[in-house]
Formats: structure tokens, C-alpha cells, sequence
């Protein structure tokens, strides 16, 4: 970067001089440490620090207590579950006893109606092998009448 027009090395030289000799001074102006204000504000700044570990711990204990309640809940929660589905398997469990009942019931019905349709068509057989035969023997006999 090219110097500012009208200044050369000895004065770049003195103005740095002069930011160093200003340092110097803010360093030499500052109050010792055991000035009552800086020890004031050391004071102020460790009651801040220590307010604020009072704060932090106060709300971990908070999340903690908070952590506990939602676990409290959620093992209430679960156990009306496990309760619901202990009830609902168990209604489960009627329902089904009660379906297997019916198509047992039902099976039995069928059962019965096949066989009561079993013996109605063997009623109906029996009736025509003896009318078959009634015909038969009434044609025989009607035969035998004029031999």
C-alpha cells in the first residue's frame, strides 16, 4: 500500500511511536487491584457467576423433576395400555369362543340336516322300489290270470 501523499518514513515512524506511547498510558492509567472499585466489580462479577450456577442448577433440578413426572406418566400410560389390551384380548378371546361355539352350533345343524335329507331321500327311494315292486307284482299276478 503506497504512503498517503505528504508523509515519508519518519513520520509513519513517529505516529507509530505515538499509538505505542498511547497504549503505554491507557495500561499506566488503569486501577490497581486493590482499588475499591476494581474489587466492586470483582465482587459484582462473582456474584453474577455465582447467581448464574444457582439459575443452571436450579433448572437442571427443574428438567430433572420434569424427566421424572414424564416418565411417571408414561409408565402410567403404558400400564392403561397393557390394561386396555389385556381387556381387549380378553373380549378378543370371548368373541372368539363365542364364534367357535356358533360354527360348531351351525357344523351340528348341518350335520343334522344332512342327515335328516338322508333319510328323507332313502324314504323316498324305499317308497318307489315298493311301488316298483307293487307294479311288478301286480303285472305277475295280472299274467298269471290268463295262463
Amino acid at each position: 500500500m503506497p504512503p498517503l501523499p505528504g508523509q515519508n518514513y519518519q513520520d509513519r515512524q513517529a505516529t507509530a511511536a505515538k499509538a505505542r506511547q498511547a497504549l503505554v498510558e491507557k495500561f499506566r492509567a488503569r486501577p490497581p487491584a486493590d482499588d475499591p472499585a476494581v474489587q466492586q466489580r470483582e465482587a459484582e462479577r462473582k456474584a453474577v457467576i455465582e447467581a448464574r450456577k444457582i439459575r443452571e442448577a436450579e433448572r437442571a433440578e427443574a428438567r430433572r423433576l420434569e424427566e421424572i413426572e414424564t416418565q411417571k406418566r408414561l409408565a402410567a400410560e403404558a400400564a392403561a395400555a397393557k390394561e386396555a389390551k389385556a381387556r381387549e384380548d380378553a373380549a378378543r378371546s370371548e368373541a372368539e369362543i363365542r364364534e367357535a361355539a356358533e360354527r360348531e352350533r351351525l357344523a351340528a345343524e348341518e350335520i343334522e340336516l344332512k342327515a335328516m335329507l338322508e333319510v328323507e331321500k332313502k324314504a323316498e327311494r324305499d317308497a318307489r322300489y315298493a311301488a316298483r315292486k307293487a307294479r311288478k307284482v301286480e303285472r305277475k299276478g295280472a299274467i298269471d290270470r290268463y295262463r
